[in-house]
């Protein structure tokens, strides 16, 4: 249900040819740090799909305080994932995903 203090975050990321089972190993794996780290954050119903034929993963999750997001990048946790995932997905100089923001255009409650 959604409330009413809740945002609706949504995103897409790119995944490099050939790494959909190695993606869904890592993550099968998440590592308990990182995970602790993203609930304390406030993260909640966090999901991730694959759009098997563009290799577009969609990224959606739940969060109060939007602006607790802005530390994510500063943590040492989040960069060392980001740098176990660089290799197998789109990213930027710093080994941060290519995150791209989509907006919502319907919700049924």
């Amino acid at each position: 249900m959604h409330s009413p203090g809740m945002n609706r975050v949504a995103f897409k990321m790119k995944l490099k040819p050939g790494q959909t089972a190695e993606y869904k190993r890592r993550h099968d794996h998440l590592w308990p740090e990182l995970k602790q780290l993203l609930k304390a954050t406030g993260i909640q119903d966090y999901s991730i799909f694959l759009d098997e034929e563009t290799k577009m993963l969609i990224g959606i999750f739940k969060i109060e305080n939007q602006k607790k997001l802005d530390d994510l990048p500063h943590h040492p946790v989040m960069k060392k994932w980001w740098s176990y995932m660089h290799d197998i997905m789109e990213t930027n100089q710093d080994h941060s995903p290519v995150s791209i923001p989509l907006q919502e255009v319907f919700y049924l409650p």
